[in-house]
């Protein structure tokens, strides 16, 4: 895989045909090692052919097994749970009104000063 990523960039970068020993000296100039096996196998399955036609022919391929499309689960009970949260806060809203009789902010209730 290493090999094809660096034999495409050196077809974008303005090389139409790179060869092996284009494709070793720009991964060792990253300090990554070639495999010699893959990039001669990737080499003579692309010898020949127009990189466009096979980027086409790899799309199309795709195309036909489709993009998977998981996705996200569930999303039952829209409106029940905001109904809820909507009753949480009422429920704590008229909590904090009925603490507010007895106590001042500081906790004392005898009115003196500090």
């Amino acid at each position: 895989m290493k090999e094809m990523a660096v034999y495409l960039m050196l077809v974008l970068g303005g090389n139409e045909a790179p060869s092996a020993d284009d494709v070793t000296k720009a991964m060792s100039a990253v300090g990554i090692e070639a495999d010699s096996n893959q990039l001669s196998k990737l080499l003579a399955e692309v010898e020949g052919k127009d990189l466009n036609e096979l980027l086409e022919a790899g799309t199309e391929r795709l195309a036909k097994i489709g993009g998977g499309g998981g996705g996200g689960g569930g999303g039952g009970g829209a409106d029940g749970g905001a109904a809820e949260e909507k009753e949480e806060e009422k429920e704590e809203e008229e909590e904090e009104a009925d603490l507010g009789g007895g106590m001042d902010m500081f906790g004392g209730g005898d009115g003196g000063d500090y």
